[in-house]
């Protein structure tokens, strides 16, 4: 006669059907839809956990390594879903209990849970004549559990027996591995990326000012020719020149002069000479300034100031730059003192 089992009951096997050799493990349930389920064994050792992984047996691994445990698949016929038998006899001595789990599978892709399963139940039938020894009807408690464990088979000194479990795992089938330290559903670790190699630094260029485009002249006043080469016609850019002597200064050039300005680094330059001006003085002549444009009137070079002082003015005429008489070649009303292009 079949002993049913509340949740946490057990019952000896030994007692209970006395000679048996092979345990038939049968799980059920009933479900519609797409639900697929399938049952597992662990077999585990003193320490609660599965002694290898191969001793996780399931659908991708069929029999235990010593063959003790073998998972029979659907069984097509009867009540049982899925069956699972037990040569106990055969059962390794370091084997303290075979544990009985059943999954839903894909459960979280699918949205599927225990919630929806009905009549699931483990039982213990005698494999040899078929009469049923035990018997328990799992009934899930949170409604939300993907996976379970329904029973299981341990060891009672010489004896075997059967305790009826029903704990839920809403973790699915890897729950209930990591729980018996089954490794085998774990992912395997990304593989390192290498480091990029290192590139190799470029020099920056050398920095080079910017040209700074010139305003047009106001209305009235002279057009300014291009400060290396009057022939160069009008002096559209304002760059930086440093002179051989004396020190830097702003003039107008025409754009391929002001290229040449602005790229060419003369190797006979020399620093500014002791005793000469440091700044240039621009003053305006003729014609008032335009916000916003630069002065558009004649260049003078620096130097020395004509004079002691603004008794030197004549005529009311105001100097924009003083005559310089350390540069050799100075731009006066528009013309070349020197009628030399070699200003570089």
């Amino acid at each position: 006669m079949s002993v049913a089992l509340t949740k946490g009951g057990n019952v000896s096997l030994g007692k209970q059907a006395p000679g048996l050799r092979v345990a038939r493990v049968g799980l059920g349930w009933t479900v519609g839809g797409e639900y697929d389920l399938d049952a597992s064994a662990l077999l585990c050792g003193a320490s609660g956990k599965v002694l290898t992984d191969q001793h996780f047996v399931f659908f991708n691994n069929l029999q235990s390594p010593d063959g003790s445990v073998r998972h029979q698949g659907g069984t097509g016929t009867g009540d049982d879903r899925e069956r699972i038998e037990v040569r106990l006899a055969d059962v390794a001595a370091d084997v303290e209990k075979i544990v009985f789990a059943v999954a839903i599978y894909d459960a979280a892709q699918r949205r599927q849970t225990f919630g929806q399963v009905r009549g699931a139940y483990i039982r213990i039938a005698d494999a040899d004549g078929g009469a049923e020894v035990a018997r328990y009807d799992v009934r899930p408690e949170a409604g939300s559990e993907t996976a379970m464990v329904f029973g299981e088979l341990y060891r009672h000194g010489a004896d075997w027996k059967f305790r009826a479990v029903g704990q839920g795992y809403a973790s699915g089938l890897g729950g209930i591995a990591t729980d018996f330290g089954v490794d085998v559903l774990q992912p395997a670790p990304a593989a390192p990326t290498p480091a990029p190699a290192p590139v190799p630094a470029v020099p920056a260029a050398p920095a080079v000012a910017p040209a700074v485009p010139k305003a047009q002249p106001a209305t009235g006043s002279s057009p300014v020719t291009c400060f290396f080469d009057p022939s160069h016609g009008y002096g559209s850019t304002a760059v930086l020149w440093q002179p051989q002597w004396g020190v830097p200064r702003q003039v107008e050039a025409c754009a391929a002069c002001a290229q040449r300005v602005q790229t060419t680094v003369p190797p006979f330059y020399t620093p500014p000479q002791a005793g000469y001006p440091q700044q240039i003085q621009q003053v305006q002549q003729g014609h008032p300034q335009v916000p916003g444009q630069q002065d558009q009137g004649r260049r003078f070079g620096t130097g020395a100031m004509i004079g002691a002082g603004a008794a030197g003015l004549v005529g009311g005429m105001l100097l924009n730059e003083a005559l310089s008489d350390d540069e050799p070649h100075v731009v006066v009303n528009n013309y070349y003192e020197d009628d030399d292009d070699s200003f570089f």
